[in-house]
């Protein structure tokens, strides 16, 4: 086990945590009718790993990458692909088996930890033209981490996979899973339709989540290329601080999206949350969407209230530890609509989150400690 910093304030949620599923998590759990070309991983002609889905090779996730996803910590050759170096041989201690993250977070000092995945962060990505099958990845992996979370009583939180492929199979995934035991959902910063997630295409969908008090949070992931937002000059497709840099992007444009097609008044009770995009953006982003809302630009917007209001009424972030505005843009725009979050297992963020997250709380109120590391996300997804 590696060693980690006992965190010394009770009640830490942590609000983004992820696992890596088990390579065989979709051709156990998928409906039968798509196990042919359902999610794998296989070795190509030069022993490295490949993921294949839909019958074929990843276009853009290329061999040897997957061992990546629980490199949390690592650096430079320790990302080099190599076919010693695999998914599951890479997978730190915690990263795949309930019974060791739960060891884990005895060892961190954690209450409960909302579990998101890695693999299902990439096969989106894909943009596969079969609707269907992607919303059979999707089910597939609802199921399984039900499974994952159900002796861990109440401490690891099923959070669901939703593809915005087909409007009316979202809304009825989203109350399958919730009624499974699903705690919250999420969905990825682009639809397979190219259409806003707040599109009134997409109204059977929040009517449920508004139905069943369900949060939906917009969690960054791989983006097709002809998605992107942050990739426009076409030479720096190597240039990977580049575009994790501007990962946010992606969450960002999708959330005030929502703004622009009025969802909020629609849905007065629906609950968002951003996830993996700091939080420095929120004093900025607020001030920005107001000020625009009172140009003639708000014309626009279908929206009864200044965006901000909806923003105090329906809505949340998840800040990583490291970011030093954190602390101060929570004094600004309120102790209460904030998280934190690990990211664990992956590469993108650092390893001493604890340490990172003790540094960061310990200057606060207690009141506010407190609605940070966990009261405002327990609440938020009704943990207690």
């Amino acid at each position: 086990m590696n060693s980690t910093q006992q965190f010394p304030y009770s009640g830490a949620v942590d609000a983004d945590g992820h696992i890596l599923e088990p390579p065989d998590l979709w051709e156990k759990y998928i409906d039968p009718q798509f196990r042919d070309r359902t999610i794998r991983l296989r070795m190509n002609h030069d022993g490295l790993e490949v993921l294949e889905l839909g019958g074929a090779p990843a276009k853009y996730m290329r061999p040897g990458q997957l061992s990546m996803s629980g490199a949390m910590g690592k650096r430079g050759k320790d990302l080099e692909p190599s076919p010693e170096k695999t998914y599951m041989n890479q997978a730190p201690f915690g990263s795949m088996f309930p019974k060791e993250r739960l060891a884990r977070m005895d060892q961190e000092g954690l209450e409960k930890a909302l579990i998101y995945p890695s693999l299902g962060l990439i096969w989106e990505a894909e943009d596969l033209p079969d609707l269907a099958l992607q919303a059979a990845f999707a089910r597939a992996y609802n199921r399984w981490v039900v499974d994952f979370c159900a002796d861990s009583n109440g401490r690891l939180v099923p959070i669901a996979h939703i593809s915005f492929g087909d409007p009316q199979e979202a809304a009825r995934e989203l109350e399958r899973a919730v009624k499974s035991g699903c705690r919250g959902a999420f969905f990825v910063p682009f639809t397979p339709t190219y259409k806003s997630h707040a599109h009134p295409d997409y109204d059977a969908f929040w009517a449920k989540a508004q139905e069943m008090d369900i949060p939906v949070g917009i969690h960054p992931s791989g983006e097709p290329p002809a998605k992107r937002v942050h990739q426009r000059f076409h030479d720096m497709k190597w240039a990977l601080w580049h575009h994790n840099v501007h990962g946010a992007q992606g969450p960002l444009q999708a959330f005030t999206a929502l703004f622009q097609y009025g969802l909020f008044d629609r849905f007065p009770k629906v609950k968002v949350i951003v996830l993996e995009s700091g939080a420095g953006w929120a004093g900025y982003l607020l001030n920005r969407m107001d000020a625009v809302y009172d140009s003639p630009l708000g014309d626009t917007v279908r929206l009864k209230e200044k965006p901000s209001v909806y923003f105090e009424r329906q809505c949340w972030i998840s800040g990583d530890p490291d970011e030093k505005a954190f602390g101060h843009v929570v004094e600004f725009v309120g102790a209460d609509k904030f998280f934190w979050a690990s990211d664990f297992p992956h590469f993108d963020h650092p390893g001493n989150y604890m340490e990172e997250l003790r540094e960061l709380v310990e200057p606060m109120s207690a009141s506010t400690r407190q609605k940070v590391i966990g009261e405002n996300v327990a609440k938020v997804y009704n943990l207690r």
